[in-house]
């Protein structure tokens, strides 16, 4: 990626211009913008919300049990589950984000 940290303003706005590249994790969100990941996932549900009001989105690839591959469809969640549903597996993908049209 081509992302230069310095060039943006506030911490949204970097986790925007980087959604707006491709998809990524909350972790390469924290690795890029260097903030703790916890801090992540209350900044997307804020983007999400700003986003919907220009008629844009804010997409969730889901998490994934790379155990027996369920997949957490129906997460709602920003923030990634920590055991799997099925297999009670802790082997779990972390979800993406993206922003898209529509």
């Amino acid at each position: 990626m081509t992302y230069k940290p310095e060039e943006t303003g506030t911490i949204r706005h970097q986790i925007r211009a980087l959604l707006e590249e491709g998809p990524l994790t909350a972790k390469e969100i924290s690795s890029f913008i260097r903030t703790p990941e916890k801090e992540i996932a209350n900044h997307l549900e804020h983007l999400r919300k700003s986003l919907h009001s220009e008629g844009r989105r804010l997409s969730q690839v889901p998490a994934e049990c790379r155990e027996c591959g369920f997949v957490f469809r129906k997460r709602d969640r920003l923030k990634g589950p920590s055991r799997c549903p099925v297999c009670k597996g802790e082997a779990i993908s972390d979800p993406s984000f993206r922003v898209e049209e529509g």
